[in-house]
């Protein structure tokens, strides 16, 4: 008998939790789906807990979202691809239910599904799922059968595909704008399965109305399906047909569809062609660069130099210059930042002569910026002019203002400059270098910020690596042993991390004359974290060092620390004894 009802049991238990109260016990069960299918075999699972799922009117969201995103993947459990339409039943119900991501996560699972069923199936079985879906009563479902269209049209018969387009269109009329955002936000997916005779004749028909549309928020859909529509195209009939929707939608009486079309403009001009984009579209832009709304200057300021690309330097020099002149000055610290996240860019585009005569005015502007991430973003991108412009014009016009943003009160803004150095001085030269920004760089690390004096501390390292040894030992080893001093433990402790890092670049020599007698003169010094920084730099050595010294010098001092009243400090000083006994084994 027990042999009888094993088989029952994982069912059993699945039906007791997902009626159980407990939500966490719900969804366990749910989640276990694929483990309960392999024990009650693919027949079972066909004949039971698929009509179970069904019939499952669990009230919870959370629980029918884990339902829609299990049953994606549950072809293998079922039987294969053969029987993949037994799945359609419980996810065409999560298609109906109130909440958008169980509905979108089911329409996902359809999609996947569809996608690896046979034509057959997909014309006995997930046609008609769409096709009562798009006559559903309840507006969540048409919203939901929007996203189908492109799976279930491809294998269709003509007959029945000429029956889908008309359920699109009439979809695309709907008296509820969710169902019409819907099908604006689908139709370029449909639309990329549709035959290129009746893409003109249906669907632009389609695409035409929704343009018309009195929301806005359907219209703001439409943008998207612009691009992908124009890819579709002719570049004749996208000409007559998209280009004047989307001049007409850069004017567009709602902020957010002009927002949209600033925002999706690069694939915009992509679908028309650089011809029409330089002899219709720069109007276009032009106003959408000086629109009233900071949120649609904001998407077209962080466009502008892919849109200068398209144009080239004499156009973009006549029209897109002056208005990136005027964002330079914007109210709002947002667009500010948008336009120096990118205008770097446009040296390039510009070339040599119009970067030094018009862009370096605009970039030493927003390095002054009182907002940091506006400084933060010109600083990042730096390399771009210096590519156009050289490093000697680099150096006497935007280096001033580099020294003065090393001494930003923003942290983050120092913390960038730094990050920086070790690029700008490989540009730069030693001798350049040495003159103008030596000296910051020890500086830093004495910052009061923990993570500027990190990166200080790293930055010596790169530093190190770039202009070599012998110039390390020259102009950052003294004066590490002269800051050594400091009264102040954390700043001690930011110098034996620089030792730590900078004796792997310095090699054996080096290290063994001058960093490691600094390094076991601090192992004397009255603060505990201090000697246990000792303990972990001196482990650190061990594999830049020979075992001579290691045996010599680093091993006494480590079992002086190992018998010290701190415990933390015996603990590490413990841990690096260990790899010393490994390195002497080795």
């Amino acid at each position: 008998m027990a042999m009888v009802d094993e088989p029952l049991y994982p069912i059993a238990i699945l039906i007791d939790e997902l009626k159980n109260e407990d939500i966490q016990l719900r969804l366990n069960s749910i989640r276990r789906l694929s483990t309960i299918a392999r024990a009650l075999g693919e027949e079972r699972t066909r004949k039971e807990l698929i009509p179970f799922l069904s019939e499952n009117n669990d009230d919870d969201d959370e629980v029918l979202l884990a339902m829609a995103e299990e049953l994606g993947a549950f072809i293998p459990y079922v039987g294969g691809v053969e029987y993949a339409h037994v799945l359609l039943p419980p996810l065409e119900t999560l298609c109906t239910v109130e909440e958008t991501c169980v509905r979108d996560k089911a329409v996902e699972s359809l999609c996947r599904i569809g996608s690896q069923m046979k034509e057959s199936d997909i014309v006995d079985w997930l046609v008609p799922l769409v096709k009562r879906l798009a006559a559903g009563e309840w507006f969540t479902a048409r919203v939901s059968s929007c996203g189908l269209f492109n799976v279930a049209y491809p294998c269709s018969p003509d007959m029945l595909k000429t029956e889908l387009r008309s359920i699109y269109g009439q979809l695309c009329q709907d008296d509820m704008p969710m169902v019409r955002r819907s099908a604006a936000s689908n139709l370029g997916k449909f639309a990329s399965n549709v035959e290129p005779a009746h893409l003109k004749a249906d669907i632009l028909a389609m695409f035409e109305e929704l343009t018309q549309d009195d929301q806005d928020s359907v219209r703001l859909l439409v943008v998207e399906g612009c691009a992908a529509l124009g890819k579709l195209l002719e570049t004749p009939d996208c000409v007559s047909s998209v280009l004047p929707v989307i001049i007409n939608f850069s004017q567009d009486k709602s902020w957010r569809v002009r927002y949209m079309v600033a925002n999706q403009l690069y694939e915009l001009c992509e679908a028309v062609g650089s011809g029409t984009t330089r002899s219709d579209l720069v109007p276009a832009y032009v106003r959408l660069l000086r629109d009233n709304e900071a949120e649609v200057r904001i998407a077209a300021a962080a466009k502008v130099t892919k849109f200068c690309q398209i144009l080239g330097s004499e156009l973009a020099i006549q029209h897109i210059l002056p208005c990136v002149k005027e964002l330079s000055y914007d109210s709002s610290q947002h667009v500010r930042s948008a336009l120096a996240s990118v205008i770097m860019g446009m040296a390039l585009v510009l070339g040599k002569d119009a970067t030094i005569e018009q862009l370096l005015p605009i970039f030493l502007s927003l390095l002054k910026d009182e907002f940091p991430d506006v400084r933060l973003n010109i600083i990042s991108k730096l390399d771009q002019v210096n590519q156009v412009i050289g490093i000697d014009l680099l150096s006497q016009s935007l280096l001033p203002a580099i020294a003065e943003l090393a001494e930003d009160r923003h942290w983050r803004v120092r913390l960038a400059i730094i990050e920086y150095i070790p690029v700008l001085a490989s540009q730069l030269g030693v001798q350049f270098f040495d003159d103008k920004l030596g000296a910051l760089c020890m500086q830093w690390l004495e910052d009061k910020v923990f993570s500027i004096r990190d990166a200080a501390a790293n930055n010596l390292k790169r530093l190190a690596e770039e202009f070599g040894p012998e110039w390390a030992m020259q102009h950052i080893v003294p004066q590490v042993m002269e800051k050594m001093n400091n009264p102040h433990y954390l700043y001690r402790m930011t110098f034996l991390h620089a030792i730590a890092l900078l004796s792997p670049v310095m090699g054996a020599e080096i290290t063994c004359q001058s960093l490691l007698p600094v390094v076991i003169n601090s192992s004397k010094d009255r603060v505990p974290n201090i000697k246990f920084n000792v303990a972990k730099v001196l482990q650190s050595l061990i594999p830049v060092l020979g075992s001579s010294v290691v045996d010599k010098t680093i091993r006494p001092c480590l079992v002086e620390l190992s018998e010290d009243s701190d415990v933390d400090v015996r603990y590490f000083a413990g841990q690096a004894l260990r790899s010393c006994d490994q390195m002497m084994s080795c």
